[in-house]
């Protein structure tokens, strides 16, 4: 996230590592007001969340959102239900991709644009182990080649 007016919240670093991201979309999210407070004070967690279609709407599960400390009576259950604002036919496309075997839709990373929240989510398809795997190799490979130019470009 590059952009100007862009804050990066929170990140679903374990979804890079269980599924593959085959397509990326902009959400807004909805959200109450002392859920805003909470998260700008970074209290989020988005690890075990996934998303739904139910009755046309686009339903994000598992997304935890802190009480905010100072909200009283206005705080709102952790886990509650978010609903993700998407236009009709975007989540049209997202249910259809939903039917087919092994795809999921994933909160990627939650941030701010400007003052409004907004949702990253992924169409995914799951890893098995070999692939998981795989990726540590290329990753352990990746670290080891940047250990080895740096400590030659520093004699």
């Amino acid at each position: 996230m590059a952009e100007k007016g862009i804050k990066t919240i929170a990140q679903n670093k374990k979804a890079f590592h269980d599924y593959f991201v085959l397509e990326r979309y902009e959400a807004g999210i909805e959200l109450f007001g002392t859920e805003v407070k909470s998260l700008r004070q970074g209290q989020v967690n988005l690890k075990d969340s996934f998303c739904k279609v139910y009755d046309g709407e686009l339903i994000a599960l598992g997304i935890h959102i802190s009480p905010y400390e100072k909200g009283n009576i206005f705080n709102r259950e952790p886990l509650r239900h978010k609903r993700l604002l998407m236009h009709k036919k975007e989540i049209m496309k997202l249910n259809g991709m939903l039917t087919r075997d092994g795809y999921s839709i994933i909160p990627l990373s939650l941030y701010f644009k400007g003052s409004r929240v907004k949702v990253e989510i992924g169409v995914c398809k799951g890893k098995k182990l070999y692939d998981k795997r795989e990726s540590d190799a290329k990753r352990d490979a990746q670290r080891t080649i940047e250990r080895v130019t740096k400590g030659k470009g520093e004699d």
